[in-house]
Protein backbone atom coordinates (compact mmCIF):
# COMPACT_ATOMS: atom_id res chain seq x y z
CA UNK A 1 0.00 0.00 0.00
CA UNK A 2 1.31 3.45 -0.92
CA UNK A 3 0.40 6.95 0.18
CA UNK A 4 1.11 9.99 -1.94
CA UNK A 5 0.66 13.59 -0.88
CA UNK A 6 0.33 16.61 -3.12
CA UNK A 7 -0.03 20.18 -1.90
CA UNK A 8 -0.98 23.60 -3.19
CA UNK A 9 -1.04 27.11 -1.76
CA UNK A 10 -3.55 29.91 -1.96
CA UNK A 11 -4.17 33.33 -0.48
CA UNK A 12 -7.70 34.13 0.61
CA UNK A 13 -9.76 36.33 2.90
CA UNK A 14 -12.66 35.58 5.20
CA UNK A 15 -14.60 36.91 8.15
CA UNK A 16 -15.79 34.69 10.98
CA UNK A 17 -18.66 35.10 13.39
CA UNK A 18 -19.21 32.92 16.43
CA UNK A 19 -15.64 32.96 17.74
CA UNK A 20 -14.18 34.15 21.01
CA UNK A 21 -11.53 36.11 19.11
CA UNK A 22 -13.71 39.20 19.03
CA UNK A 23 -13.62 41.94 16.43
CA UNK A 24 -10.42 40.68 14.80
CA UNK A 25 -12.26 37.66 13.41
CA UNK A 26 -15.36 39.65 12.45
CA UNK A 27 -13.35 41.97 10.19
CA UNK A 28 -12.40 40.78 6.74
CA UNK A 29 -8.86 39.46 7.00
CA UNK A 30 -6.63 37.22 4.92
CA UNK A 31 -4.38 34.22 5.33
CA UNK A 32 -1.83 32.25 3.37
CA UNK A 33 -3.17 28.70 3.18
CA UNK A 34 -1.52 25.43 2.28
CA UNK A 35 -3.64 22.42 1.42
CA UNK A 36 -2.38 18.84 1.34
CA UNK A 37 -4.23 16.02 -0.36
CA UNK A 38 -3.21 12.46 0.49
CA UNK A 39 -4.22 9.42 -1.53
CA UNK A 40 -3.66 5.75 -0.83
CA UNK A 41 -3.64 2.73 -3.07
CA UNK A 42 -1.75 0.15 -5.04
CA UNK A 43 0.11 1.15 -8.19
CA UNK A 44 -1.59 0.25 -11.45
CA UNK A 45 0.38 -2.65 -12.98
CA UNK A 46 0.49 -0.93 -16.37
CA UNK A 47 1.43 2.62 -15.32
CA UNK A 48 3.21 1.88 -12.04
CA UNK A 49 1.28 4.78 -10.46
CA UNK A 50 -1.36 4.92 -7.73
CA UNK A 51 -2.75 7.95 -9.54
CA UNK A 52 -1.57 9.98 -12.50
CA UNK A 53 -0.27 13.19 -10.89
CA UNK A 54 -1.16 15.04 -14.08
CA UNK A 55 -4.85 14.30 -13.53
CA UNK A 56 -4.61 15.16 -9.85
CA UNK A 57 -2.77 18.38 -10.72
CA UNK A 58 -5.67 19.45 -12.93
CA UNK A 59 -8.10 19.08 -10.04
CA UNK A 60 -5.77 20.90 -7.65
CA UNK A 61 -5.23 23.71 -10.14
CA UNK A 62 -8.99 24.14 -10.56
CA UNK A 63 -9.35 24.30 -6.77
CA UNK A 64 -6.53 26.80 -6.43
CA UNK A 65 -8.15 29.05 -9.05
CA UNK A 66 -11.46 28.84 -7.18
CA UNK A 67 -9.89 29.75 -3.82
CA UNK A 68 -6.86 31.92 -4.56
CA UNK A 69 -7.33 35.65 -3.87
CA UNK A 70 -11.03 35.14 -3.13
CA UNK A 71 -13.33 36.16 -0.29
CA UNK A 72 -14.21 32.71 1.00
CA UNK A 73 -17.49 33.84 2.56
CA UNK A 74 -18.82 34.27 -0.99
CA UNK A 75 -18.21 30.62 -1.97
CA UNK A 76 -21.55 29.17 -0.93
CA UNK A 77 -20.43 25.52 -1.06
CA UNK A 78 -17.86 26.15 1.70
CA UNK A 79 -20.40 27.43 4.21
CA UNK A 80 -18.78 29.24 7.11
CA UNK A 81 -15.15 29.53 5.91
CA UNK A 82 -13.45 27.67 8.76
CA UNK A 83 -10.51 25.30 8.36
CA UNK A 84 -12.96 22.45 8.94
CA UNK A 85 -15.26 23.50 6.12
CA UNK A 86 -12.37 24.31 3.77
CA UNK A 87 -10.91 20.83 4.19
CA UNK A 88 -14.32 19.22 3.55
CA UNK A 89 -14.88 21.48 0.51
CA UNK A 90 -11.55 20.38 -1.00
CA UNK A 91 -12.36 16.72 -0.29
CA UNK A 92 -15.75 17.05 -1.97
CA UNK A 93 -14.17 18.57 -5.10
CA UNK A 94 -11.54 15.81 -5.43
CA UNK A 95 -13.30 12.68 -4.14
CA UNK A 96 -14.17 11.45 -7.64
CA UNK A 97 -10.64 12.08 -9.01
CA UNK A 98 -8.48 10.09 -6.59
CA UNK A 99 -8.64 7.56 -3.72
CA UNK A 100 -8.46 10.17 -0.96
CA UNK A 101 -7.31 9.35 2.57
CA UNK A 102 -7.18 12.84 4.03
CA UNK A 103 -7.19 16.52 3.19
CA UNK A 104 -5.33 18.97 5.39
CA UNK A 105 -5.61 22.74 5.36
CA UNK A 106 -2.88 24.70 7.12
CA UNK A 107 -2.40 28.30 8.17
CA UNK A 108 1.27 28.01 9.04
CA UNK A 109 1.60 31.66 10.10
CA UNK A 110 -1.07 31.04 12.77
CA UNK A 111 0.18 27.55 13.70
CA UNK A 112 -3.28 26.17 12.86
CA UNK A 113 -4.44 23.26 10.76
CA UNK A 114 -7.30 20.87 10.20
CA UNK A 115 -7.28 17.42 8.67
CA UNK A 116 -10.44 15.87 7.22
CA UNK A 117 -10.66 12.10 6.77
CA UNK A 118 -13.83 12.00 4.70
CA UNK A 119 -17.48 11.53 5.49
CA UNK A 120 -18.45 9.37 8.41
CA UNK A 121 -19.62 6.01 7.11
Amino acid sequence: MWELTKSFRFEAAHALNYTTLGEASLEIHGHSFRAEVTIRGEPDPVTGMVVDFGLLDRGLDDLRKTLDHKFLNKIEAIGIPTLENLSRYIWDRLADKAPLVRVGVFRDSCNESCVYFGPKT
